[in-house]
C-alpha cells in the first residue's frame, strides 16, 4: 500500500475513536473521579446488601437456636414425669411389698405362737401323765 492510504486509514481511525469517546465537557481527572466515585457507591451497596444478607442469616440462626433449646427443655419436662412417674410406681411398688413382708410376718408369728402353745400344751401332757404313772408306781 502506498504511504497516503496508509496514513489516511490512520486518520480515520483516530477520528473514529476520538467520535466514540464522549467525554460531556469532562476531563480525565474529573472523569476518573467520576469512575471512583461510582466504584465506591458500588461497593457500599454490595457491603450493605452482605451486611443486610448476615444480620438476616444470623436473626435465622437465633430463632434456630431458641426452637432447639424449646424442644430442648420440653423433651427435658417429659424425660422428668416420666422419671417421677417410675418413681411413683416404684415406691407404690416397694409399699405394696412392704405391706405383703408385714403380712407374712404376722401370719409367721401367730404359727410360731400355736405351734409354741401346741408343744407346751404336749409337753405339760406328758409331764402330767409322767406325773401320773409315779404316783401310781409309789402306791
Amino acid at each position: 500500500m502506498k504511504i497516503t492510504t496508509i496514513s489516511g486509514i490512520m486518520l480515520a481511525v483516530a477520528v473514529l475513536v476520538s467520535g466514540c469517546n464522549k467525554n460531556d465537557g469532562m476531563g480525565p481527572a474529573q472523569e476518573a473521579g467520576k469512575a471512583i466515585d461510582n466504584t465506591g457507591a458500588a461497593v457500599a451497596t454490595e457491603s450493605r446488601e452482605a451486611v443486610q444478607a448476615a444480620d438476616a442469616a444470623a436473626e435465622r440462626a437465633g430463632d434456630k437456636m431458641e426452637a432447639a433449646a424449646d424442644t430442648a427443655g420440653a423433651k427435658m419436662d417429659a424425660a422428668g414425669e416420666r422419671a417421677e412417674a417410675a418413681a411413683d410406681r416404684a415406691g407404690a411398688r416397694l409399699d405394696a411389698a412392704g405391706n405383703e413382708i408385714k403380712q407374712e410376718t404376722r401370719e409367721a408369728a401367730r404359727d410360731a405362737k400355736e405351734a409354741t402353745s401346741d408343744a407346751t400344751a404336749a409337753a405339760g401332757r406328758s409331764v402330767e401323765r409322767a406325773g401320773e404313772k409315779m404316783q401310781d408306781a409309789s402306791k
